[in-house]
């Protein structure tokens, strides 16, 4: 009876650990678009501070977003247990802000270029007096307040992901979906701030046998790296109107049933065309739905600002 019992504790506990582990998945995949714009984001923040001195302020950053997320973590359960009816909302004004967010990047990106450069430029280039201390606690400080709009954005997501779930497993999702997101972006960032000086130690490497194959790898990945961040950028960019469209269409009644009525069926669909329509359409028009609610926002802002 005991060994039964025992049996029967262990198959449970396989069972919730296994939805844990799809629930985790699934809410890591509706964040990519937060991930990779957080990623970008963080990257670009680091730019500017003196090559020994990056991995440390990342560490800084990386500290104050676990700091973040034990606030926020505890904070997201408590409205899922008490107030379970302000998820939706908020989820949709978590997915309007990605859309705005990503408006605003575009909109900075083709109209204020210059003035970002001019801004982003350390102080101590215009004031030698300045301690360089000063610049890079500023770069800290900014990261991390830019971490916590987007650690809030991520918990959210999760938390409706399972808000059907048990107060258990949502609590551990959300926080295995935290822990997971911090280390991987701040891990990520920090490969990514630190290929430069890779590119350049192997680009000046002058002894062993594949010395000049070295070299070229060096110099090949000086010239892919700022590549690199600028594609990180572009893909954070879309991924926002794409996650941030798909929860506006999820939470407006009648969307996904008026786009799936308008788009054919996969397995109804005859032909290449219609088939990759099929595929395709939903997420087309969540990036969609996502450039317009974006669009709409940052106009609404601008006449907010206007009035102001």
């Amino acid at each position: 009876m005991a060994g039964a019992s025992l049996l029967t504790l262990l198959d449970d506990i396989a069972s919730v650990l296994d939805d844990v582990a799809l629930m985790t998945k699934a809410a890591s995949k509706k964040t990519a678009g937060v991930l990779g714009d957080d990623i970008a984001l963080n990257a670009q923040q680091v730019s500017g501070v003196a090559s020994k001195r990056e991995l440390p302020v990342v560490w800084a950053v990386a500290k104050g977003s676990f700091w973040n997320k034990l606030i926020l973590v505890p904070l997201a359960l408590a409205i899922s247990a008490f107030l379970p009816v302000a998820i939706t909302p908020l989820l949709m004004l978590g997915g309007l802000y990605l859309c705005y967010e990503g408006v605003e990047k575009i909109i900075h990106s083709l109209f204020h270029a210059n003035e970002k450069a001019h801004l982003d430029a350390p102080n101590v280039a215009t004031d030698p007096s300045t301690p360089t201390a000063i610049p890079e606690q500023a770069k800290i400080k900014g990261a991390i307040r830019t971490d916590f709009i987007l650690s809030a954005e991520i918990i959210a997501i999760t938390l409706g992901t399972v808000a059907t779930a048990a107060f258990m497993t949502q609590a551990t999702v959300v926080a295995t979906v935290a822990i997971i997101m911090t280390v991987g972006v701040y891990g990520f960032v920090a490969c990514v701030v630190k290929l430069d000086d890779l590119g350049l130690y192997l680009s000046q490497r002058q002894q062993g046998a594949l010395a000049a194959t070295w070299r070229a790898i060096g110099r090949g990945i000086l010239i892919m790296a700022p590549y690199l961040m600028k594609g990180l950028s572009i893909a954070g960019t879309v991924a926002m109107f794409l996650v941030g469209g798909g929860i506006l269409a999820h939470g407006l009644p009648g969307f996904e049933t008026w786009l799936h009525h308008l788009l054919p069926g996969v397995s109804s669909s005859s032909g290449v065309g219609p088939a990759l329509l099929a595929a395709i359409g939903p997420m087309l028009a969540n990036f969609m739905l996502g450039v317009v609610a974006g669009a709409i926002a940052a106009g609404l802002m601008w006449i907010v600002k206007r009035l102001r």
